[in-house]
């Protein structure tokens, strides 16, 4: 299982143009190791829940993979 700050820097560099409203979920994941860890108030858990939510115009083979790999998690 890969850090999700890791996971988080692979995103970035495949989603150019990432959807404004994942972008602050996506900038909470370059914190997190865990899904277990929290950022500020909120847990891990649910900031990736909430980027899950918000990357549905993220699309390709990649976005495939990673998607299924966070939700995984």
């Amino acid at each position: 299982m890969r850090d999700i700050h890791v996971i988080a820097h692979e995103i970035a560099s495949d989603w150019k143009k990432p959807n404004y409203a994942a972008v602050p979920y996506l900038d909470a994941m370059y914190s997190l190791s865990s899904i277990n860890d929290t950022y500020g108030c909120d847990s891990g858990r649910g900031i990736v829940a909430y980027f899950l939510c918000n990357a549905g115009a993220w699309r390709g083979e990649t976005a495939k993979r990673i998607k299924a790999e966070l939700k995984s998690l």
